[in-house]
């Protein structure tokens, strides 16, 4: 099985009630759960979130469609990249309308953990491995 890329070896630091790193970790953690090899995935976060500078909802939803694809193509995450780059899109429209592009916003409209991951699971594109993937690190600084 391959190995697991964590938060820290992406350098973000999670913190409770730190959004950024909360952010980076989700957009990291939903391109690693996709049938991807993992350091591609790794990849294509940093390309997007540290060369590109799109490490908050707001300025991830003010990318095109075809801005992504270019990003994800950078990164060699080619596969999926037409349906990955519009799944970013409306994961960041849909957290910016909802939760005000907060993860945390998201924590506190949930009762508990159950409730965080079912939330979780309503972004277009985020299934249980991407959920499974952003608890394995996020639940220690969130729960």
């Amino acid at each position: 099985m391959a190995r697991s890329i964590t938060a820290s070896e992406l350098g973000i630091d999670l913190q409770p009630d730190d959004d950024s790193g909360l952010f980076k970790w989700f957009i990291a953690s939903f391109l690693m759960g996709k049938r991807i090899q993992a350091p591609i995935a790794a990849q294509a976060y940093k390309v997007i979130v540290e060369e590109h500078g799109r490490d908050t909802a707001r300025k991830l939803q003010h990318c095109t469609s075809r801005e992504l694809v270019a990003m994800l193509g950078r990164a060699h995450y080619v596969r999926y990249d037409e349906t990955t780059a519009q799944r970013l899109l409306d994961l960041s429209a849909k957290l910016n309308a909802e939760y005000a592009g907060k993860i945390t916003r998201m924590l506190s409209a949930s009762e508990n953990r159950e409730g965080f991951e079912k939330r979780l699971g309503e972004f277009d594109g985020v299934g249980p491995k991407t959920i499974e993937i952003f608890m394995r690190d996020a639940a220690k600084v969130l729960f």
